[in-house]
């Protein structure tokens, strides 16, 4: 599914109007009419209501007068309430506005918060709040009467519904401008918006429904897929072959270098996921210390015993590792690892030597932090980089907070920088290529909040690309992939408990369906 930012979705609806002609009245009406229907079918079980439209000054506004209209044209008991003076509504709004006075539906204008306090006090007893303050033109925090409407709409107690965007959600980043309102349904216009499949964003919109306005068809196909949303038909297409002629060599041989004292079950779990997504071969390397819990951990997986020192690897290993990836496919680093100074510097001498495709997680992050030049002179062809919002901060010298507040910018910005895919972790985690892609996984639950998740994931990227998968398709369909795994677990076990080694377990099905879907 394409995603559009404000920006974008503002250059569409201009060349709609100024290059083929569609007059923007006329995109409000088959926008307020459209979205009256969706919510007509979401609240059917409310009407005949009555139904309060909250509207603002701007063209979301606009599209509330429509909106109210025609939901009194399918039953509804309406009336609109107006955060504006009459005159303050200009364009396409105050066409629609004075088509609904006219009409004889009860408009209640509140500009100010004496205003606002006086309606809200009359207007009560309302099943259905329609929000039609912001919507998608919202770039600064809610303030004054607008915020407290806001409240009043999330404190009504009332079903919500929303105009294009929940009001006070950022467009683009899904951050809460201040305040924002919760609704249960959101009808938004064209295509989705970017802020809206983010969290915490996602979580204020309910069910988001697209509603086609009208654009010519020849415009909607010109939008790039700079911006996806990957659900089962995206990540279906994205399967690797898999001939009936194959053998384990057809699937690749994935080199798993990973583990510390205390953290075997990192290596242990990285190796599951790479066989399990496919790959034909897998060989964990790890400290000597640790090498014969690997032994009986990993039944189908190859082991080999690494120079360690103190149940760390350090740089004695590095031959042997070199040595270890030649006939290999890829190379997956960094789960348990540890951050001793020389398995740091043995991380950062693989990075810039080896020559295989690279999956970076967990302690290999740890060992770039600082030293991003190691990225700048690797001899791999490609890395994929899996961090979360911790290890991201660390890599960029940000704080979580600011990786957490624009997560696609951020990731974005950082694989076109350095030339890698990064797969940032966390809900709705985001794929960024390095030509400026990115893509918003749409698998995935709360279950997967437990420890040993990531290095399943790590395995499983790994395993993809082995098979032979470009880079940026393995990360897509390996995080689409382990949520999917995931979700299908929660659906008998629900999302408390769920363990990585389950999800690795689950990963055939999970493949088994959606190549399915695909065939």
């Amino acid at each position: 599914m394409k995603l559009v930012t404000a920006e974008e979705m503002r250059l569409l609806d201009r060349e709609a109007i100024e290059g083929y002609g569609v007059p923007g009245v006329v995109l409000m009406e088959n926008a307020g009419r459209g979205a009256a229907r969706c919510f007509d079918d979401f609240f059917r079980p409310l009407r005949p209501g009555p139904a309060l439209v909250v509207c603002g000054k701007g063209n979301n506004g606009g599209d509330g007068y429509v909106i109210a209209r025609h939901l009194e044209n399918l039953g509804w008991q309406v009336a609109v309430l107006a955060l504006a003076e009459r005159e303050a509504v200009a364009g396409e709004a105050r066409i629609n506005l004075e088509i609904l006075l006219r009409s004889g539906i009860e408009v209640v204008f509140a500009p100010d918060a004496e205003r606002l306090d006086a309606a809200t006090a009359r207007l009560a007893g309302f099943r259905l709040l329609v929000d039609a303050i912001f919507g998608n033109g919202l770039a600064a925090e809610v303030r004054g009467h607008y915020a407290r409407a806001i409240d009043w709409i999330n404190a009504s107690g009332a079903a919500v519904a929303a105009v294009d965007l929940p009001s006070g959600v950022d467009a683009d980043r899904g951050r809460i401008l201040g305040c924002a309102v919760k609704a249960s349904c959101t009808a938004t216009f064209a295509f989705p918006k970017v802020g809206q499949m983010l969290q915490p964003g996602a979580a204020f919109g309910g069910e988001v429904r697209t509603i086609d306005i009208g654009m010519p068809r020849a415009l909607l196909e010109k939008v790039s897929d700079r911006q996806l949303l990957v659900g089962a038909g995206v990540a279906a297409a994205l399967l690797p072959q898999r001939p009936v002629a194959g053998h384990k060599g057809t699937f690749g041989h994935l080199l798993v270098v990973a583990g510390s004292i205390g953290k075997s079950g990192a290596a242990v779990l990285a190796a599951q996921g790479g066989s399990r997504a496919g790959a034909g071969l897998v060989t964990a390397a790890c400290p000597a210390l640790i090498h014969n819990i690997l032994e009986m951990k990993l039944t189908e997986a190859m082991t080999c015993p690494l120079p360690d020192l103190d149940g760390a690897l350090s740089l004695q290993a590095y031959e042997e590792i070199m040595a270890l990836a030649t006939g290999k496919k890829v190379l997956a680093l960094g789960p348990g690892l540890g951050t001793a100074p020389e398995t740091t510097a043995l991380v950062r001498r693989l990075v810039r030597h080896c020559e295989l495709p690279l999956v970076l997680d967990a302690d290999a992050l740890n060992a770039l932090e600082g030293r991003p030049e190691a990225l700048g002179e690797r001899r791999s062809p490609s890395v994929i980089l899996t961090p979360h919002p911790g290890e991201m901060a660390r890599l960029t010298g940000q704080s979580v907070a600011e990786i957490e507040s624009d997560r696609l910018g951020v990731a974005r910005e950082y694989a076109r920088r350095f030339g890698v895919v990064v797969v940032l972790k966390g809900a709705r985690t985001v794929v960024a290529f390095p030509d400026g892609r990115v893509r918003l996984n749409g698998s995935g639950n709360p279950g997967m909040a437990s420890g040993g998740m990531g290095d399943v994931l790590t395995g499983v990227v790994a395993g993809l690309v082995a098979q032979g998968m470009e880079p940026g398709e393995a990360a897509v369909l390996g995080v689409f992939l382990h949520g999917t795994a995931a979700d299908r677990l929660a659906t008998v076990k629900g999302v408390a408990g769920l363990c990585a080694g389950e999800v690795a377990a689950e990963l055939p099905g999970a493949i088994h369906s959606l190549r399915n879907r695909k065939e």
